[in-house]
């Protein structure tokens, strides 16, 4: 379900939309939130809402998450945790109903997380946007919608990848 259909009016898909530019997109005014959501709802889609408002420390971050999203008990807490749990999520093993148009993950009050813990803010939505290209591959649409009270919050790029070597290549001793 992953493409969009070219043969379409793509202006009227928010979907479409939303995932045009980045995985990862921000709102500020919360009845626009709610509004796409609902939209969102009505189209198939798996929206999870999360509320970062209170989220002061990593931990606050990755028990709400684990929970939203139905992490196995061996969930480390940790942010190489996360990224390997949203892999199983992306298979759609838990935290994903098959049969969805796509997963819309929402974070509400993110300003929060983001004033008190940066950079594991900002991780958090390139973990997301590395995972909604892997998504994009086995034909699933996985994006973040990211609500802020501050109306001036930025994030540095997120999904951001560099030019790989391949694999029969990716060690230095082969390339000499």
């Amino acid at each position: 379900m992953a493409a969009f259909d070219a043969d379409t009016d793509l202006s009227q898909d928010r979907a479409y939309l939303l995932m045009r530019n980045s995985p990862a997109t921000l709102f500020w005014r919360r009845e626009l939130l709610e509004d796409t959501t609902a939209w969102l709802t009505v189209h198939g889609y798996q929206v999870t809402v999360l509320d970062a408002s209170g989220w002061w420390t990593d931990e606050d971050m990755h028990r709400a998450v684990a929970a939203a999203l139905s992490f196995p008990d061996y969930y480390g807490r940790n942010l190489d945790a996360l990224n390997d749990c949203m892999r199983d999520v992306v298979s759609q093993d838990y935290g994903w109903a098959a049969g969805t148009t796509g997963l819309a993950i929402v974070f509400t009050g993110y300003d929060a997380f983001a004033t008190h813990r940066p950079r594991e803010a900002h991780v958090v939505l390139d973990i997301l946007a590395d995972h909604s290209r892997a998504a994009a591959l086995l034909g699933r649409r996985l994006m973040c919608l990211v609500q802020s009270d501050d109306p001036k919050i930025t994030f540095p790029p997120v999904g951001a990848t560099a030019a790989q070597w391949n694999d029969a290549e990716w060690a230095d001793s082969r390339r000499r």
